[in-house]
């Protein structure tokens, strides 16, 4: 009998600590993503209502924001793989503007809209758990972000809050580099965007993230640092069926300075990369059913003034089509090129005139 006892004893220490280094790894995503189906029952699942995750930005040199990832999803396999996925359009930063430039500018959500974090848990780490009740450990992981892999670690805090529920917390904040996973060219981006300065490429994340039992009944469960307002799951843009008339100018003014549709030098064909984006704007301007869109096309100074109007036409024309041709009602899209007028950077260098290379969509009220 003491034998068996002592059996099941281990089995539930290891599945502790399977669910410890899960938590752990979640932390350092820096940002959300999109929920992961496994393949195989998992022992132990995230809860998102009771996890937190926060990462620290520096703007101005001395600024400090503290933004949230809200919609977290995980598991740990009976093998002790660890999957923890972030979706990356439930960053939250208190204002709806600030959000939709984190998520097409920085994150890029149209073509990277998920964060995913993957570890495998040694059961010998967390041996002592159940009779410490709290341990401080070091685990190795890969991020994947952006479309980038990178191996990273975590020093954590592994507390068993009860026999059936662990939380894992960062011991102090995980540094995050930005330029690791290509997106110090976003960066500059938001500084446009925003109109600041010297927003610093490294980002603090902490968190607190509680994994619970399969099977068990979830305790309830007050997260450190955070009111309920602040922690678990939101709504996204996907889940809302309209967005009111401040929320569709905010996204096709974020959307115009993506820079994210391509033509093929001095055409107006569209390349296939652009098809993302496109895709994102099908979809905010259905959500917009009051208002009318305009495309419009803009282009460098290189060439006569006459030339690079018309081609300015055909490439907003190029694009209000595709759009019609997925389904945009006609009467809400309209097409204008401008040509070189109205630049936004000075034409004397190839990066300031790839800025002036641009399409942008405006919206006004629909007439009754």
């Amino acid at each position: 009998m003491v034998e068996v006892v002592a059996f099941w004893r281990n089995m539930r220490l290891q599945a502790a600590g399977r669910a410890a280094g899960l938590i752990v790894a979640a932390l350092f995503a820096l940002l959300l993503f999109e929920p992961q189906a496994a393949n195989a029952a998992p022992n132990w699942t995230l809860d998102p209502s009771a996890s937190v995750l926060t990462y620290q930005s520096v703007k101005k040199n001395t600024i400090v924001e503290t933004n949230k990832i809200r919609n977290i999803t995980g598991t740990l396999s009976a093998a002790g793989d660890a999957k923890i996925s972030f979706d990356l359009n439930s960053v939250d930063t208190g204002v709806d503007l600030r959000n939709v430039r984190m998520r097409f500018l920085f994150f890029e959500t149209f073509k990277y809209p998920t964060a995913e974090l993957t570890a495998k848990v040694d059961p010998a780490a967390f041996a002592d758990l159940p009779t410490k009740r709290r341990i401080k450990a070091t685990l190795p992981f890969r991020l994947s972000l952006h479309g980038v892999d990178k191996d990273l670690e975590a020093s954590i805090v592994v507390t068993m809050i009860s026999d059936s529920q662990v939380s894992v917390a960062s011991e102090a904040p995980v540094a995050v580099h930005v330029e690791d996973f290509g997106l110090l060219p976003n960066i500059d981006k938001l500084q446009q965007a925003a109109n600041v300065t010297n927003i610093v490429p490294t980002a603090s994340v902490s968190f607190d993230f509680v994994f619970t039992a399969d099977g068990s009944k979830p305790a309830t469960v007050q997260p450190v640092a955070a009111s309920a307002t602040d922690v678990g799951p939101v709504a996204t843009d996907a889940a809302k069926s309209n967005f009111s008339d401040e929320e569709c100018l905010n996204r096709f003014a974020v959307l115009s300075r993506t820079g994210a549709i391509y033509f093929r030098q001095a055409s107006a064909r569209l390349d296939a990369k652009s098809r993302p984006l496109l895709a994102e704007v099908e979809g905010v301007v259905g959500k917009c059913p009051a208002l009318k869109v305009e495309v419009s096309g803009y282009t460098d100074s290189d060439g006569s003034p006459e030339a690079n109007k018309a081609l300015s036409e055909r490439r907003a024309q190029a694009v209000a089509e595709a759009l019609v041709a997925d389904g945009v009602p006609r009467n809400q899209i309209s097409a204008a090129g401008y040509g070189e007028d109205r630049p936004v950077a000075a034409n004397d260098t190839p990066k300031n005139k790839a800025l002036n290379r641009r399409i942008e969509f405006s919206a006004t009220k629909l007439a009754n």
